[in-house]
Parts: C-alpha cells; sequence; structure tokens
C-alpha cells in the first residue's frame, strides 16, 4: 500500500458493487426481491416505513447539487401559475370578446369576458417578474460562484416569467417542481440541471428559504399566500433572519391582506406590519434589495 492511497480506494464503489451484484445467475434466489440491494430495491424503499429516508433523500439531493453548481444565495419568486404573458392574456381576452359578440345573451360567456379582463390587467406581472429577474441574475453569476440566482417553483405563469428573466440575460436559475395531479411539465427557461422535481411540500418549502436572501411575490392565490405566510412566520418568530419581504401590487394585496388590521386586533405587533414592504416594479423591488444589503455598482463586491 503506498503512502497516497486514499482510505475509500479500499472498497468498491456503490456502483460497483450494484453492477456486480447484477451479475449472478438467474436462479429463484437471486431474483427474489428479499435478495436486491435494498439501494437498488424501488420497491423497498417506496415502503410506508421508508418514509424517514425519503425525506432525509428529498432535502439530499437537491442540497448536493446546487453546492456543485455553486449556488451560493438566492432570490425567491413566487406568484400565480395562472398569469399569462401579456400577448397571451390578450389573445384570450379577444377569444372571449369574440365569444361574447356571438352570444350576447349568455351570462357564462359575460363571465369569461370579465376574467379574461382581470387576466390581461394582471398580466403587466408577468413581465415585471421577467424584467426584475433580469436585474437579479446579472447581480453575479461566475463558474465559481452565484449569487443572487431566482428560484421559483418550476411551472408557469409568475415561474416562468422569473425563470426566463434569467435565461434572457443567460444566466441559470432554478425551479422547484412538486408532483401534483394536474401540474405541468417544467417551464422550459428553468435551468435544466437546476430542475427539481419534490414529493414533500415541507422539504421543498426548506429549499426555498435555505439560500434566500429575499422573497418576491407577485399577486396569487392559496400557494402563494401560504408561502408568505410561511416566511414571514419564520421570521417573526427569530427561525430564520430578517430579508426583504416585497410584495408586487399594493392594490391587489391591501384587497386580499389587511395587516393593519391584524395589527389593531393584536394578534400581531406593529413592527409585524413593517415585515413586508410594497413595490410596483422590478426596479423599486431590486433597489430595496440593494439598500438592504448595500449593494454597490461593482456587481460581484
Amino acid at each position: 500500500m503506498t503512502d497516497d492511497t486514499s482510505r475509500h480506494e479500499l472498497f468498491p464503489t456503490a456502483g460497483e458493487d450494484a453492477r456486480e451484484a447484477e451479475r449472478h445467475a438467474d436462479t429463484p434466489q437471486s431474483l427474489s426481491p428479499s435478495y436486491r440491494l435494498a439501494y437498488r430495491d424501488v420497491d423497498f424503499l417506496l415502503r410506508d416505513e421508508l418514509r424517514p429516508v425519503r425525506l432525509q433523500l428529498e432535502l439530499l439531493k437537491p442540497e448536493l447539487i446546487l453546492k456543485e453548481q455553486a449556488i451560493e444565495t438566492t432570490i425567491v419568486v413566487f406568484g400565480s401559475a395562472r398569469t399569462a404573458a401579456p400577448e397571451v392574456a390578450a389573445a384570450r381576452l379577444e377569444s372571449a370578446r369574440g365569444e361574447l359578440t356571438r352570444n350576447p345573451a349568455d351570462p357564462e360567456a359575460r363571465r369569461r369576458v370579465h376574467l379574461a379582463e382581470r387576466a390581461y390587467e394582471r398580466s403587466r406581472y408577468y413581465a415585471e417578474a421577467r424584467r426584475f429577474a433580469r436585474l437579479v441574475s446579472q447581480r453575479c453569476q461566475t463558474p465559481e460562484r452565484r449569487d443572487f440566482v431566482v428560484i421559483t417553483g418550476g411551472g408557469p405563469g409568475i415561474m416562468e416569467a422569473a425563470n426566463r428573466g434569467a435565461h434572457d440575460v443567460g444566466a441559470v436559475s432554478i425551479g422547484l417542481n412538486i408532483v401534483l395531479p394536474r401540474e405541468e411539465a417544467p417551464n422550459v427557461y428553468t435551468t435544466p440541471e437546476l430542475c427539481f422535481q419534490f414529493h414533500y411540500f415541507a422539504l421543498r418549502k426548506m429549499h426555498f428559504l435555505m439560500r434566500a436572501r429575499a422573497l418576491v411575490l407577485f399577486p396569487g392565490g392559496f400557494g402563494t399566500l401560504d408561502e408568505l405566510f410561511d416566511a414571514l412566520t419564520l421570521i417573526q418568530t427569530g427561525k430564520i433572519k430578517p430579508m426583504p419581504v416585497l410584495l408586487f401590487g399594493r392594490d391587489y394585496w391591501k384587497r386580499i391582506i389587511d395587516f393593519e388590521a391584524m395589527a389593531d386586533e393584536g394578534v400581531i405587533s406593529e413592527a409585524d406590519v413593517d415585515l413586508v414592504q410594497f413595490v410596483e416594479t422590478a426596479e423599486e423591488a431590486w433597489q430595496h434589495i440593494r439598500d438592504h444589503y448595500g449593494i454597490t455598482d461593482n456587481p460581484c463586491a
């Protein structure tokens, strides 16, 4: 044995052992499920009793890959999966109006026009999310260290817009997809090697926040609200360090959540109201983040 022989070289790797195990002749014994190597036995890994192991794997796999890809810090972007790009929303509105013209007495047609109009108005947030991601993604990304990397849920709508903005400027971005009954495929703008799929919401939430330096939320539904209040609770209770929590669209959020009323009721403190800031433009949001961290004009300072 030479002095430079590492301890790990003395033993076969898990992959080598797995290949060796498959070289046995087919016999009733070797074909039995009990004979499979545990880590190669998918049926075994899917047993209810193995849930703790699956939780650990779902935490570990993205963590190792993010480290390998030099991801240091992230900017989280949340928002509705139903927010379409302006050109898509405009086409849908035109179609809905055409249907109403053909069926002017149909109440459902009127309802579809109303929803299409609202969707078209909301499509401006798609454009803002895309522009915001462009600004953030030009901050500092090198092969050795990537900071302020955009991270989304990896789906359509606002998520697509943010991943698309990073893609526009040749930067990487992350998508944390989750298995859902009607979930679409990952959006095509997520960096392929940083596109993950989760089974457990809890582990997905952890990865959203483990490297986060700001949370940026556009108008959205239950999922967006869930992520917002989860993060606010962690900040409020001191479980994570304070960071910018930026809500795009003051009018929307003021209609949906009355933080001042909660403070008046005494269920949150007056200081908790200031955990969020309202913004309207990508530039305004980026400036909040720059001010919070004292970011200079040097992109990698």
